[in-house]
């Protein structure tokens, strides 16, 4: 481990255990989802799922097959108080985890986009059933969205877990460059999901933009920061 950075990262944040009342909130929240047996319809804009055959889905199978783990809504809510992010947004609400770990007990404020109408409705019922008043969710397609004129500003932490494909992947990180500052984080979500994504990956490593980089499996990490030598790890988190 060469990088100062990247081994506080590890030994303040990811290695130590996270704060309990936010643990608990959590994990409330994402038992709730999993019982949820509300059916709806998702339109999916990227590279669709491995595990449904249809479109009519029952929240609490999304919950389980394609939300993020429990232990990775953990690092995400540690992430965001070890590094005292502020300013959020997450491609990709889907039902919501995501979105509340960043949330609960935190000070970011999480603009999130979500392309599917029936699926945003339910992530917004269990933001305000957990009073999560520091979310706000916009509904559309991404490449609509990112014309916002709220995009007129910098984010701390850009979460990507939208369309799983190169190219828009690529796309959307050449376009929220401009947002980013020198202590931001771009969170790829599923880098190893397709050859398509471990592509995307490898160009994003080689951007002259980015410093640091760290590969979790699930997740690539990205980092700015101009004061550190270029350096790419592997990491199990």
């Amino acid at each position: 481990m060469h990088s100062p950075f990247v081994y506080l990262l590890l030994t303040k944040c990811f290695y130590r255990k996270g704060k309990k009342e936010s643990i608990l909130t959590l994990k409330q929240f994402r038992k709730k989802l999993l019982q949820d047996k509300q059916n709806i319809n998702v339109k999916d804009f990227g590279a669709g799922s491995r595990v449904f055959k249809s479109n009519k889905r029952q929240v609490s199978a999304i919950t389980k097959n394609a939300g993020i783990s429990l232990k990775r809504a953990k690092l995400l809510n540690k992430l965001i108080n070890y590094l005292e992010i502020q300013e959020v947004l997450e491609l990709g609400t889907s039902v919501g985890l995501a979105s509340a770990a960043m949330a609960i007990d935190t000070k970011a404020n999480i603009l999130t986009f979500e392309g599917c109408p029936e699926t945003a409705s339910v992530a917004q019922h269990y933001f305000k059933d957990f009073n999560l008043n520091n979310i706000k969710i916009k509904v559309g397609e991404f490449d609509e969205l990112l014309t916002d004129v709220s995009l007129k500003k910098s984010f701390d932490l850009i979460y990507f877990d939208g369309k799983h494909q190169k190219e828009p992947t690529l796309k959307y990180f050449q376009k929220l460059l401009p947002h980013a500052h020198n202590n931001s984080v771009f969170i790829f979500d599923d880098i190893h999901w397709s050859q398509e994504m471990e592509e995307a990956w490898d160009e994003i490593k080689k951007d002259p933009n980015v410093r640091v980089t760290i590969d979790s499996y699930y997740w690539g990490l990205v980092f700015f920061r101009k004061e550190q030598e270029k350096e790419h790890f592997t990491l199990r988190l």
